[in-house]
């Protein structure tokens, strides 16, 4: 008897990784270590015969401290003869969409304290801080990589937050400084959605 398929598609858990399109292999790598934080765990290796991407993978560190297989790739452009040149400057990120492709990548810190650290280190490296916003259920500052990729640098509230109205919380925007010592601070009184009586809960520690 044949297998009869289901009648919808199954939840995933989540997106596992993403990979991203960039210039100069070496630039990006070096933003993606020394600036993101994550660890290059595997690179592509050249097998006699065969055309492979010039490609390397990185990992952040999951719940339990471990690296993953990778959360991020980076795949070099190929300069071929007789095309632009690869190495141009290129567009300003922006939220608002300007042409279809990737909008941003979020990466997650795993509490408020490691973020505020890794956001005062943005800011000590020079990286321009492009949006500063408090959302309903992430904290979160805007940037861009080497190749104009905007990254979400957040961490998450509690559940408590945002689980009773995502739609709310997900609406809720507070614009914040993105020069100066306003974009390094950050409170802890987050609005609670979709709660009756709602009361304000503290970011965790």
């Amino acid at each position: 008897m044949p297998n009869v398929p289901p009648t919808h598609a199954e939840p995933p858990r989540g997106v596992n990784h993403v990979v991203l399109n960039v210039r100069n292999l070496e630039a990006s790598h070096a933003f993606w270590t020394d600036i993101m934080g994550f660890r290059c765990v595997a690179e592509v290796k050249p097998v006699p015969g065969r055309r492979r991407p010039k490609m390397r993978f990185y990992s952040g560190l999951d719940a339990a401290g471990q690296v993953t297989h990778h959360d991020i790739a980076l795949a070099e452009i190929p300069q071929v003869e007789g095309t632009a040149d690869r190495t141009g400057e290129p567009p300003q990120w922006d939220l608002l969409p300007k042409r279809v492709g990737l909008n941003h990548v979020a990466v997650a810190w795993p509490d408020r304290e490691s973020w505020l650290r890794q956001v005062a280190f943005l800011r000590s490296r020079g990286v321009p801080f492009l949006r500063r916003v408090n959302h309903g259920m992430t904290h979160s500052v805007y940037i861009a990589d080497p190749d104009g990729h905007g990254i979400e640098v957040l961490y998450e509230l509690p559940r408590a937050v945002w689980e009773q109205d995502i739609d709310a919380a997900q609406n809720y925007a507070e614009m914040l400084s993105t020069e100066g010592d306003e974009a390094l601070l950050d409170r802890t009184d987050n609005p609670v959605f979709g709660a009756p009586a709602a009361r304000p809960v503290a970011s965790p520690a």
